[in-house]
């Protein structure tokens, strides 16, 4: 039986349950006050589904108020659909596929994908790296900016650095530059200083490896792409954050054809996400849409504020 026949798939009521408990693990939580002891769920005909009230503040909530879904006329179950369809399709999903597949408005279809993708962004602060394990780093150049005309070099493409610790962590940042003005804070903010860091040959690594306990690099230019390590039963290389830039660039090419300057970020945190927790690494379909799910609290975006 499909995975998408579960209940919550084609229920509102199994939908809201579904939801509450992966974001309410131990019970309701008043998103005006934070109470927990007094929510109860209110009943009625003319009751909406999945609402409480706190007697703490007197006020009704829903699972919904302060994610993704707030203020959503979108039902809880076509949600949950369209959150397990991005999270299993390794190279996304088009607002177009999720529009005939839903059978929502193409705006509505939209909107949804960058609430999820609004999810699916990295929020913590933990370091990659760090006691010696390896992290990748390197640059990638995208399609030409809207209105720029391609020409030799990289200056009218849209640029992006991605960080691939080998244990399998991803972190992807849309850049304006490619050079050491631009990396160094990056690579600072985001990988602990006991890292063994890994990258090609490019000059603006070399002199922000020294600031790590070890940096390797391979010389693309002569062909080199894998060696020994200084470090025994190691192979320096910067193939892992290659391959994720493979799956990257045939999901933005091949799936959503065009990406605007102003929401790049947005669509390589969708690919940071599943890259991190991907089949390879334990993590089936099912478990990545969990995850997803968890990642929807104090993550509301509103149209207003994406539809430039």
């Amino acid at each position: 039986m499909s995975y998408l026949s579960q209940p919550h798939f084609h229920n509102e009521e199994a939908a809201y349950a579904f939801v509450e408990s992966r974001v309410w693990p131990n019970g309701p939580v008043c998103p005006h006050c934070g109470g927990t002891e007094r929510n109860k769920l209110m009943g009625g005909a003319s009751t909406r589904i999945g609402t409480y009230k706190c007697y703490d503040c007197r006020k009704p909530f829903t699972v919904k108020v302060g994610t993704i879904f707030e203020s959503s006329h979108i039902p809880l179950r076509l949600w949950l659909q369209g959150i397990y369809l991005v999270a299993a399709s390794k190279k996304g999903i088009s607002a177009n596929q999720l529009h005939r597949t839903l059978g929502i408005t193409l705006k509505s279809a939209w909107f949804m994908g960058h609430r999820i993708r609004e999810a699916m962004r990295d929020g913590s602060n933990d370091l990659l790296g760090g006691g010696g394990s390896i992290v990748e780093a390197d640059e990638t150049y995208m399609a030409a900016k809207r209105g720029e005309k391609a020409i030799q070099g990289g200056g009218h493409r849209s640029k992006v650095v991605s960080l691939v610790s080998r244990e399998g962590k991803t972190r992807s940042f849309h850049i304006a530059n490619v050079d050491a003005k631009n990396l160094h804070p990056i690579l600072m903010a985001n990988i602990a200083k006991d890292t063994h860091l890994m990258t090609d040959g490019a000059g603006h690594y070399k002199k922000i490896g020294q600031e790590f306990d070890l940096h390797e690099s391979t010389n693309h230019a002569q062909k080199e792409y894998a060696k020994d390590s200084k470090v025994q039963g190691v192979r320096a290389h910067s193939n892992t954050v290659e391959s994720y830039f493979g799956i990257l660039k045939r999901g933005i090419t091949g799936v959503y054809h065009h990406v605007s300057e102003e929401h790049l970020q947005r669509y390589v945190d969708e690919f940071d996400f599943r890259f991190s927790n991907r089949k390879s690494l334990g993590i089936n379909d099912v478990q990545r849409a969990d995850l997803l799910l968890k990642g929807v609290v104090g993550k509301r975006l509103t149209y207003e504020t994406i539809a430039q």
